[in-house]
């Protein structure tokens, strides 16, 4: 069995690399059940987000939403974004916020956040397709 491997872009790098220790060990921390769930299963319990044949997941930690998606070597961590700062971002998109999953992912603005993290990966050799 290869190892699983949970890959940051560097823009979710950066995120969490704001945030302070505690909440930074405790997100890696919750991050602990993954890879057994990830390989196991769907990942029904998590939030889906679909366009155009691509699936994010929504994992909620405490006031956090990390954005992922599943990785041949594990997952591929898009945004750690603050509850708050998503809130906003979704008062700012007129987004309804009882259907966060559904208003997100018909949202161009979403996909744009998503795809500014991707764009900087610096490794070529990471394909998120």
């Amino acid at each position: 069995m290869r190892p699983f491997q949970i890959i940051f872009t560097p823009t979710s790098a950066a995120e969490l690399a704001r945030m302070p220790k505690e909440l930074q060990l405790e997100i890696l921390g919750d991050f602990r059940g993954l890879p057994k769930e990830v390989v196991s299963t769907e990942l029904e319990h998590f939030g889906k987000l679909r366009r155009e044949g691509r699936v994010l997941h929504r994992f909620r930690l405490g006031d956090y939403r990390v954005y992922f998606e599943k990785h041949d070597l594990g997952v591929l961590v898009h945004r750690i974004l603050s509850r708050n700062t998503l809130k906003d971002f979704l008062f700012r998109s007129r987004l309804p916020t009882a259907e966060e999953d559904a208003a997100l992912q018909d949202n161009p603005k979403f996909w744009e956040l998503i795809q500014t993290a991707r764009a900087a990966q610096p490794n070529a050799g990471i394909n998120a397709n």
